[in-house]
């Protein structure tokens, strides 16, 4: 079984409570960047047996695989209806590291695209390094750089799909939303870039900055055509203050 159909499958017991993916994880090397969960404080085994008596519903939207990295789209329904990003890095193996990124499931949005629908299979199987690459300029360039007028530079002018809740598609309406105020300030700002993983035509960026003034993790999932950005897919989750982690890790 290949990295990615083992992480499918520990998410999923999540839903079933089957122990057996669990193996999958080194718990005793595992580094937890969920800053509000704890560490060592019950086993996974134990947590997703628990998990599974609430009736909780997993599905593992898309997953890819980069080197000793394995990142998944998920959507959840717990008490609530949430879409997620985690991140798992292997070592020897197994599953030593972990980030997530999780907000509640809204949309559809004005294109009438929910937060998962699209392709979830890879194509371009040569093109991941440039791709990785695309990525990381447009988010440098016209996310942390703030040079809206070469959005036209990375988005397709005629086919972009956006997945984004309150977007619609087209470069235009991100432009609007990444517009600053008149007296300067944004409301979406993107101010580090953490890490960029990437498997052929679909790149993942993790991003952290403020929304609405709040410290934020950005989570952006673009698939790629001919070198332009096609595709966008995110979540965005406030960073708990460092008061009540549940670790000392960090979200990033």
């Amino acid at each position: 079984m290949n990295k990615k159909d083992q992480i499918r499958a520990l998410l999923k017991s999540i839903e079933t409570g089957d122990p057996g993916p669990v193996a999958v994880v080194n718990e005793a090397q595992y580094i937890q960047h969920n800053p509000q969960t704890e560490e060592g404080s019950e086993g996974l085994a134990a947590l997703f047996k628990r998990l599974s008596k609430t009736g909780p519903k997993v599905n593992i939207v898309r997953a890819f695989e980069d080197g000793d990295y394995v990142f998944a789209h998920t959507e959840y329904d717990f008490s609530t209806r949430r879409i997620g990003f985690e991140v798992f890095r292997f070592a020897n193996g197994q599953a030593v590291e972990h980030w997530d990124n999780i907000q509640p499931r809204l949309g559809p949005n004005p294109s009438g695209r929910s937060m998962v629908d699209g392709p979830v299979e890879v194509a371009d199987v040569h093109l991941t390094e440039s791709n990785r690459a695309r990525v990381q300029s447009f988010v440098e360039t016209v996310l942390i750089g703030g040079a809206l007028d070469a959005l036209e530079d990375y988005i397709h002018p005629t086919h972009s799909a956006e997945h984004n809740p309150r977007l619609a598609d087209g470069a235009a309406s991100l432009k609007a939303a990444l517009a600053p105020t008149a007296d300067g300030a944004r409301h979406i700002a993107y101010e580090r870039t953490h890490r960029v993983l990437a498997e052929y035509d679909f790149v993942l960026c993790v991003s952290e900055g403020r929304l609405g003034g709040a410290h934020s993790a950005f989570y952006d999932l673009f698939r790629l055509e001919q070198n332009m950005l096609v595709e966008h897919w995110d979540t965005t989750e406030k960073v708990a203050p460092r008061h009540e982690w549940k670790n000392d890790n960090g979200k990033f």
